[in-house]
């Protein structure tokens, strides 16, 4: 699971309810890359109930609208927004449970309209909120006017790992097949 880097995290004017780092009233979310997923994980404070220990419904709609936002930025590339948001509240939320996980990914894709699948999921894993979200896409340049950023990923531990093998090679002794001795495991971890 690769943690996705915000673009526009210091972005002039940036303050974003969802994902803003700075918003003193946001949700300051973050998410991850996991295969065709987005993921965010988030904890539940009580100022965000709507009834005593109980999280407040749009809180849980922002929390998978906003996933699905970032499945729109990273798996797409793109900008868009919401047309459409259906949600199925399966069970409550309370807001004692220390962490909830939201995981979203494109469920298909019709012209510029994307349609993504998304669950919400308690400590124990139960799914409390699934539903679908409709995102109309930008085309690249109306998203580039918007100010879009292309969005990456933090390296992952064995990227790292490669990019300090290749690193610690003295210059002279790389050569252009060193994919090679990234791929192979080290000497003495071989498999048998």
């Amino acid at each position: 699971m690769n943690r996705i880097i915000n673009p526009w995290r210091e972005h002039p004017g940036y303050n974003c309810f969802g994902c803003a780092p700075h918003n003193p009233r946001g949700l300051h979310m973050e998410f991850y890359e996991e295969g065709d997923d987005i993921v965010s994980f988030w904890r539940p404070e009580t100022y965000y109930q709507g009834w005593v220990d109980t999280m407040h419904g749009g809180i849980l709609s922002t929390l998978i609208d906003e996933t699905c936002g970032w499945v729109v930025t990273r798996k797409k590339q793109t900008s868009g927004f919401t047309t459409g948001l259906n949600l199925r509240f399966r069970r409550a939320v309370s807001t004692g449970d220390p962490l909830l996980t939201i995981r979203a990914r494109i469920a298909s894709q019709r012209r510029n309209l994307l349609t993504i699948s998304a669950s919400l999921c308690n400590a124990a894993g139960e799914v409390c909120v699934e539903g679908e979200a409709v995102y109309f896409l930008m085309n690249e340049d109306k998203a580039r006017e918007m100010g879009f950023k292309p969005c990456e990923v933090e390296p992952s531990d064995r990227q790292e790992a490669d990019a300090a093998l290749v690193s610690a090679v003295p210059r002279r002794m790389r050569r252009s097949d060193r994919q090679m001795a990234l791929t192979e495991p080290p000497m003495g971890k071989r498999k048998q």
